[in-house]
């Protein structure tokens, strides 16, 4: 039996008519995907020479092999922020032409990559400082999927500051994607960030984070609600989190409004739509854990545990 091809292409093409979604037609094309990827995965290895390749390359080596990639990587990522600015459905620069707005973005861009570095540098510090089972600085690099995570957020927070559409996301998601830790690159991070083991982490788009913030796994940074739509495009949506602040897994803290004040700590599994002073401990109440002994709770069940 014959395969219905003409038949599934008219279907197809109806449905394009209809939805859209479609790319290389008619008009410039959006980002590429695998480009903004392997961008994303070379400007880690400008972050951290010898991490995240599988290269050797010796001292001697280093200045000609870093000239060498930042050379191969500019041309690549202007190629990608014109696209993007091209795109019919991204804002546009202010003034001049998407090629000229994406050379200049790029090399403005390009030029905050040692003061990225000088950033992640702290980070990875909080996180063998504050992570026992850290054996070394080479340890969290190499094996934290934090540190991917958050390189990637605060290289793509760079582009979104200037302007950049599309791109940024496309970077984070990424990110997302290999570690399970979902930031936007909207998000504002101060210094010493750190969260520990990661898996579940959501942090929304105008999340402000202070110095020395620390979070655990399944921690929720959201808005409160996003039935506006798009009418909530621009407003402040997601929480602030001031210094020295501690979250453990499980919390969920929503809203704009919602500030935690410096020096708190939020225990496991806590929901807040609330604002929490400076220096409060924020625990649950509700539930408490019962313990016994096995053979107490078989004589009063029908099953053993």
């Amino acid at each position: 039996m014959n395969f219905p091809i003409t038949e599934l292409t008219d279907a197809l093409m109806v449905s394009y008519r209809r939805h859209g979604g479609i790319n290389h037609l008619d008009g410039s094309n959006l980002p590429s995907r695998g480009a903004v990827i392997e961008l994303a995965a070379d400007l880690l290895k400008l972050l951290f020479p010898g991490f995240f390749d599988d290269k050797v390359v010796h001292s001697s080596e280093l200045k000609a092999e870093t000239a060498l990639l930042i050379d191969a990587i500019a041309g690549r990522l202007e190629d990608e922020i014109r696209k993007s600015l091209d795109c019919s459905a991204c804002p546009k620069p202010e003034a001049g032409s998407p090629r000229q707005s994406a050379h200049a973005m790029t090399n403005a861009f390009l030029r905050r990559l040692p003061a990225v570095r000088e950033l992640l540098q702290t980070d990875v510090d909080a996180a063998f400082q504050g992570d026992p089972a850290a054996r070394s600085r080479e340890e969290i690099i190499t094996a934290y999927p934090f540190i991917e995570a958050i390189a990637v957020q605060r290289l793509a927070h760079e582009l979104h500051e200037s302007g950049v559409p599309l791109v940024p996301r496309m970077m984070t998601e990424w990110a997302h994607s290999r570690t399970g830790i979902d930031i936007h690159p909207g998000a504002q991070i101060g210094t010493h960030f750190f969260i520990d083991h990661g898996t579940a982490t959501v942090i929304g788009e105008t999340c402000v984070i202070g110095n020395h913030v620390k979070v655990f796994h399944g921690v929720t940074l959201g808005a409160k609600s996003t039935s506006g739509g798009q009418s909530m495009r621009g407003t402040k949506r997601h929480p602030t989190i001031e210094d020295h602040v501690t979250i453990y897994s499980g919390a969920v803290i929503l809203g704009g409004d919602t500030v935690i004040g410096a020096r708190s700590t939020l225990g496991g599994n806590v929901f807040l739509l609330q604002s929490v002073p400076a220096d409060s401990l924020v625990v649950l109440e509700e539930f408490k854990v019962k313990i016994m002994s096995k053979r107490d709770r078989a004589q009063t069940q029908d099953f053993q545990i």
